[in-house]
């Protein structure tokens, strides 16, 4: 049985970062130019896994499938925080 007492710490390997972060900008873009509202899309693919939350122009859909929604929330926040000053 596994000790869960202890605080677990999680890696993330910087290409898995810059992968993300790169996706993110090409999904973001595609979806502006679609006139979509990018944060509710994006917001919307990562709560619920639906790829058609995203537009499939400029390959969007397929780019942003193969990143991890867990790999992008990690990108989410650690912008955030560094935008924040936090860190």
């Amino acid at each position: 049985m596994e000790n869960l007492e202890n605080t677990r710490y999680f890696k993330v390997d910087q290409e898995a970062e810059s992968g993300a972060k790169e996706v993110l900008a090409v999904v973001y873009e595609a979806l502006t130019e679609k006139g979509y509202n990018q944060v509710n899309q994006i917001v919307g693919y990562i709560m619920s896994g639906d790829p058609t939350y995203i537009t499939s122009y400029q390959n969007a859909r397929s780019m942003l499938r193969k990143v991890e929604r867990d790999e992008l929330v990690e990108e989410l926040l650690r912008e955030y925080i560094r935008t924040k000053g936090w860190q």
